[in-house]
């Protein structure tokens, strides 16, 4: 079976004017069931000023959802701190660390990669990817971005779709947040 953060693609487009976040909606079981086309794993929390996308299962991401508003909420929305408290408790607490996850976030001017092994990544050129679709996602947004000219939604937008057209985890039922600055 593949790894539970593997199945999923979720991408994030961070430029001047804010952040797009999108995210495919199949959920799989084991390598050859879809069980779900529409599942939503982009979110915004902490009152709609962040949005959160995540790669792995169901009940890890409401797990870390909330310990993540919670932080976000503790430290009045300072998103960087935020990250980094959680990651520590991501990596050093005895259930948390069990959880096998990737998480985006971004509040529109900063964008995070989160892991259980306490990274917290902000991605040089405002870009990020992950799950099993994420290198292909990645690859067709660091393109788009380059030469075609196209506002952050749309970026993201055919990032995915490029990325469920050569990942068999990853569909085209979309869901994309932004924020703008």
């Amino acid at each position: 079976m593949e790894s539970a953060f593997e199945a999923t693609t979720i991408v994030a487009v961070l430029d001047e004017t804010g952040v797009a976040v999108a995210g495919d909606g199949q959920v799989t079981m084991g390598q050859n069931v879809v069980m779900k086309h529409s599942a939503r794993k982009v979110r915004r929390i902490h009152h709609d000023k962040v949005v959160v996308g995540f790669a792995g299962a169901t009940a890890d991401a409401f797990t870390l959802f909330e310990r993540f508003e919670s932080k976000l909420d503790e430290f009045k929305g300072n998103l960087l701190r935020a990250s980094v408290e959680l990651a520590k408790d991501w990596r050093t607490d005895k259930f948390l660390r069990r959880l096998e996850a990737l998480m985006l976030a971004s509040d529109g001017e900063h964008l995070f990669v989160l892991s259980g092994t306490g990274d917290v990544i902000e991605p040089d050129d405002g870009l990020a990817a992950i799950g099993s679709g994420g290198p292909f996602a990645l690859s067709a947004a660091r393109a788009l971005t380059r030469h075609a000219g196209m506002d952050k939604r749309s970026v993201a937008e055919e990032s995915m779709r490029v990325a469920a057209e050569l990942c068999v985890y990853t569909n085209d039922q979309l869901t994309i947040e932004t924020i703008d600055r």
